[in-house]
């Protein structure tokens, strides 16, 4: 008898009636929609455009999916390309006949390099700024959507903690599962919701946005060292880095080149005032 765990078994989503909305899928609507909201609060605060805004959120939607999706598959799922190459782009399985899959297997260090990516192009093209002015703000919504996404991950009984050993955690019992784990998906949301604060309170209460890349490079810091820790917690997802003896997991290896970026930006922010 486990006395300090509880058993989860959600079902797979809303059912209504004629289609189930998948509770991955919602907490990703949930946090596009909550991630606009606070953009919308910031380009007001700027002096920003709402058609740009628009393009922004655009941008942003593709950036996370596509980097998100090519970002598991590269770094926990290469054999896809081959065996199963149209599902790495699609939200179906072709293996063994079609199967819609919705938007599971995404890696939210993927999803980082492929929102670094999309707002070269959006600044270059739209809003033409200093970089780092858009990379200051537009990370305050990706702390807090990075929530909802690990919520969802909860919800899907995925990524889940390594056994706790103790009568303490979480049983998921959709995974066929009589002992607890880790909750690690809510201890890495906890910690996200940290991150969300801390940000929003620089942004808004302090003058460091002036310093172009100094909330940037603390948002990198923060976030990836969430990470890193919630990573003791996981369970082994099977990254090139992953084994018995590995000294760090795929996760916190790819956290660390993050983290000394924000270093850097942070300790060199002075040098880049803007008035």
């Amino acid at each position: 008898m486990y006395y300090l765990s509880f058993t989860w078994n959600p079902s797979e989503g809303i059912d209504l009636g004629f289609y189930t909305i998948q509770y991955y899928s919602l907490m990703f609507v949930i946090a596009f929609l909550v991630g606009w909201f606070i953009m919308k609060s910031i380009y007001k605060r700027e002096g920003e455009t709402m058609q740009k805004l628009d393009s922004l959120f655009i941008y942003m939607v593709l950036a996370i999916l596509i980097g998100a999706r090519l970002g598991h598959v590269i770094f926990y799922q290469p054999e896809l390309f081959k065996e199963d190459f149209f599902s790495v782009f699609l939200p179906f399985s072709f293996k063994g006949g079609i199967h819609f899959t919705g938007f599971r297997g995404l890696a939210s260090h993927g999803a980082a390099i492929g929102i670094i990516i999309a707002m070269f192009l959006y600044n270059k093209k739209i809003l033409k700024k200093p970089i780092l002015w858009i990379f200051d703000r537009v990370i305050i919504p990706v702390a807090i959507g990075g929530v909802f996404v690990r919520f969802g991950n909860f919800m899907n009984s995925e990524i889940v903690g390594k056994p706790t050993g103790t009568d303490y955690g979480v049983i998921f019992a959709n995974n066929n599962e009589t002992f607890p784990r880790h909750p690690a998906q809510l201890y890495e949301a906890a910690g996200y919701i940290i991150v969300f604060l801390i940000l929003w309170y620089v942004y808004w209460k302090t003058d460091k946005r002036k310093y172009l890349g100094y909330i940037f490079g603390l948002f990198l810091i923060l976030l990836w060292m969430v990470r890193f820790i919630a990573e003791f917690f996981k369970k082994s997802q099977e990254g090139f880095a992953d084994g018995g003896n590995a000294l760090l997991s795929t996760g916190q290896w790819l956290s660390i080149p993050f983290i000394i970026l924000g270093i850097y930006l942070l300790v060199t922010a002075s040098k880049r005032k803007i008035e």
